[in-house]
């Protein structure tokens, strides 16, 4: 990619942040992401389950895309990767104002711009168990280890975490004794959070309790 779109947030700059930690928290706590692209002259938006990690082959961390080897985006990428635009987002809460004009909504969101690029089979399996440590953390010392077949089947995608705008917005709504608002009206935060329920076995684990995997996160997301 020989030219980068400007990453600079003009409307409410304040919000924008390089905190390294908040990009951190961000990646950490989503699941899913939502990768933009240009196919036949369109923009297309898909959604790709992620994971963060290093491969150990001195490029560092970077955003891992995954899914099949005959997925439109992965048979794009080619040998010499394809120009994304990922986002990934977390709606905290919903901003109640006296007035809808003044209402908003507490979130944090990430945008990363790079090229795509398929991850080199010598490493597809590591990235494969990063995702998956990055989705159901624990799970990989529970299960057996892939089969060749099924890492055939099945790609990761990388894009470099170097060009990132972090966007976020925290906070009540504003008000003032002497704005002239009708302080009748209830203002304030309805906080918003993924949540996770109770597991729900499969046909043949109904008498086996859930894995200590998923019973960790399913106490972090309640």
């Amino acid at each position: 990619m020989s030219t980068c779109p400007n990453l600079t947030v003009r409307r409410k700059p304040d919000r924008q942040t390089d905190d390294p930690a908040v990009l951190d928290g961000i990646l950490a706590d989503g699941h899913l992401a939502h990768v933009a692209m240009v196919r036949d002259g369109w923009p297309v938006v898909l959604p790709y389950l992620y994971g963060v990690g290093d491969l150990g082959d001195g490029l560092g961390r970077r955003l891992l895309l995954h899914g099949s080897t005959g997925g439109g985006l992965f048979l794009d990428a080619g040998s010499d990767g394809v120009p994304v635009s990922v986002a990934i987002s977390h709606l905290d809460g919903l901003v109640y104002a006296r007035s809808l004009n003044d209402s908003s909504a507490n979130y944090r969101s990430a945008m990363i711009v790079g090229r795509a690029t398929v991850v080199p089979r010598e490493l597809r399996v590591e990235a494969l168990w990063q995702v998956g440590d990055h989705l159901m953390p624990g799970r990989r010392a529970e299960v057996r280890e892939m089969t060749p077949r099924e890492v055939a089947a099945t790609q990761v995608l990388q894009v470099p975490l170097d060009r990132v705008s972090v966007k976020t917005r925290s906070g009540g709504a504003g008000e003032a004794s002497d704005d002239g608002e009708d302080h009748g009206v209830w203002a304030g935060v309805l906080p918003l959070a993924v949540a996770a329920g109770t597991p729900e076995p499969s046909a043949l684990s109904a008498d086996v309790p859930p894995a200590p995997s998923v019973a960790a996160l399913a106490a972090r997301l309640r």
